[in-house]
C-alpha cells in the first residue's frame, strides 16, 4: 500500500479543527497523521502562528505552522459573519470531532459551544483544551506553555539538576505538545465510546492539570507518602552526571544496566579493574566514589570514536547511544535509513524537510497525504461537499 492510498486508523473520521499556535495544531495534525480528514477552520488572515518566523517565498508558512500542520485542509471563513457562522455549522453536521483551544467564553460568544454544537450533531465529540480546568480559580484564564511550565513546578526541576537556582523553562515548547498528545488519547477515547454506545460528549483537556500529572509523576518523589516527607526529584534524573560524555570525535550517553557492564566498558576504555584500583578504593564516602566513578566513565568514553563505542557497547550488550548535537540530527544512520526526515515540496515555497509520522500499524498505516496547506486552499472544495 502507497503512501497515496494507505487509509489510516482513523480514516471516515472527520474533524473539524478551529485551533491554533502549537497545543491543537499538533493535536489534529496527530489525528490526520492517523487517517482522519482534518477541516482546519482559519480567520481570513489564517493562524497566528503562519507568520512565525521565514519562508522561502510567503509570509504565512512558517517553519513551526509548517511542523504542525500537515495532513489538514484549510477553509478560510470569518467566524465574525452570519455567513461564516452558517458554513461552519454546515460542517459540524458532517463532523465527528469538533476541537478547539481558545477560552471557553470566546467560543461561546461565536455561537458554538457544546450545547450549541451537540444541538446541531448529537452525536459529536467536542474537545476543548483549556489552560486551566472547571471548578478552579484559574480557569478562564489565557494559558500559553511559559505559563503552564510555571505553575506545574516544571521550571523548578533545571534548579535541582544543575544548582543554579534560577527558575526556567525548559528550552521546549513541552506543556503545549504534552497537552497535544493528551488532546489526542482523550479523542480517541471518546470516539471509542461513540462506537459502542452512540454518545457523543464533552471532553475537557485542561493543560494544567494534565501536563502537571505529565512532568511530575516522577519528581514528587519523596512527598509520595505526607506522613514522612523527603524530598522532591528523581534522585537518578536530577543528577549533575546525567550528561553525555565526550568521545573521540562526537558524544556518547552509556548506561550500563549492571556493575559487570560498567566493568566491561571502562575496561575496554583502558581502565582495568576499575572498582578495585586504588584511585577508587581511596576515595573517601560514597559520594566521593560515585564522582571518581563518573570521571572514570569520562575518561574511557574520550578513548573511542563514538562508532566504535556504538560497536563494542552493541557487541557486549552495554546500553549505549550516540548523542546527536543538532547539527548531527540529519546524518545519524538510523534516522537516514528509515528516512524520517524527508524532503517533500510545498507548491508555494519550494522543498521542505519534515517528520515523517513514529508509529506504524500493519494494516492501517499512517501516512502524509497533504501538505501543509495556505490559508483557505480548500475552502471552495470543502465548503461545495456541504451545500
Amino acid at each position: 500500500m502507497t503512501a497515496k492510498t494507505a487509509q489510516g486508523p482513523l480514516h471516515g473520521i472527520r474533524v473539524i479543527d478551529l485551533t491554533q499556535f502549537v497545543l491543537g495544531p499538533y493535536a489534529t495534525q496527530t489525528l490526520g497523521d492517523l487517517g482522519a480528514d482534518v477541516i482546519k477552520v482559519e480567520e481570513p488572515s489564517g493562524d497566528r502562528q503562519r507568520n512565525q518566523g521565514k519562508a522561502p517565498k510567503s509570509q504565512n508558512m512558517g517553519p513551526l505552522f509548517v511542523a504542525l500542520n500537515r495532513n489538514k485542509r484549510s477553509v478560510a471563513i470569518d467566524l465574525k459573519s452570519d455567513e461564516g457562522k452558517k458554513a461552519l455549522r454546515a460542517l459540524v453536521q458532517t463532523g465527528d470531532v469538533f476541537i478547539h483551544n481558545m477560552r471557553p467564553e470566546a467560543v461561546k460568544r461565536l455561537g458554538f459551544g457544546y450545547d450549541d454544537v451537540v444541538k446541531i450533531k448529537p452525536d459529536i465529540v467536542y474537545v476543548e483544551a483549556v489552560g486551566y480546568g472547571s471548578g478552579g480559580p484559574y480557569n478562564g484564564r489565557q494559558a500559553f506553555d511559559d505559563l503552564i511550565q510555571a505553575a506545574s513546578g516544571a521550571c523548578d526541576l533545571l534548579p535541582l539538576y544543575d544548582g543554579n537556582k534560577e527558575l526556567r523553562p525548559f528550552p521546549s515548547i513541552i506543556a503545549d505538545k504534552t497537552c497535544g498528545l493528551f488532546a489526542v488519547i482523550a479523542t480517541l477515547a471518546a470516539l471509542q465510546h461513540r462506537s459502542r454506545t452512540g454518545e457523543g460528549q464533552f471532553v475537557e483537556v485542561p493543560m494544567l492539570e494534565t501536563f502537571t500529572g505529565f512532568i511530575q509523576a516522577e519528581h514528587i518523589w519523596g512527598h509520595t507518602y505526607p506522613d514522612a516527607p523527603g524530598k522532591f526529584g528523581h534522585p537518578t534524573t536530577i543528577t549533575s552526571h546525567r550528561k553525555p560524555y565526550k568521545t573521540k570525535d562526537g558524544y556518547l550517553v552509556v548506561l550500563p544496566a549492571s556493575r559487570e557492564g560498567s566493568v566491561k566498558f571502562l575496561e575496554l576504555g583502558g581502565i582495568a579493574d576499575a572498582y578495585n584500583s586504588e584511585r577508587f578504593l581511596s576515595a573517601g564516602d560514597g559520594k566521593a566514589r560515585v564522582n571518581v566513578y563518573y570521571d572514570m566513565m569520562r575518561e574511557a568514553a574520550a578513548t573511542r570514536t563514538t562508532g566504535e563505542w556504538m560497536d563494542l557497547c552493541a557487541e557486549h550488550h552495554i546500553p549505549a547511544m550516540r548523542a546527536n548535537e543538532l547539527s548531527t540530527l540529519f546524518d545519524d544512520p538510523h534516522f537516514k535509513a528509515v528516512d524520517f526526515f524527508e524532503e517533500r515540496v510545498i507548491s508555494s515555497e519550494g522543498r521542505y524537510r519534515t517528520m515523517k509520522p513514529g508509529l506504524k500499524f500493519s494494516k492501517t498505516p499512517c501516512s502524509i497525504r497533504l501538505e501543509p496547506p495556505t490559508v483557505g486552499e480548500h475552502t471552495a472544495e470543502v465548503l461545495k461537499t456541504v451545500g
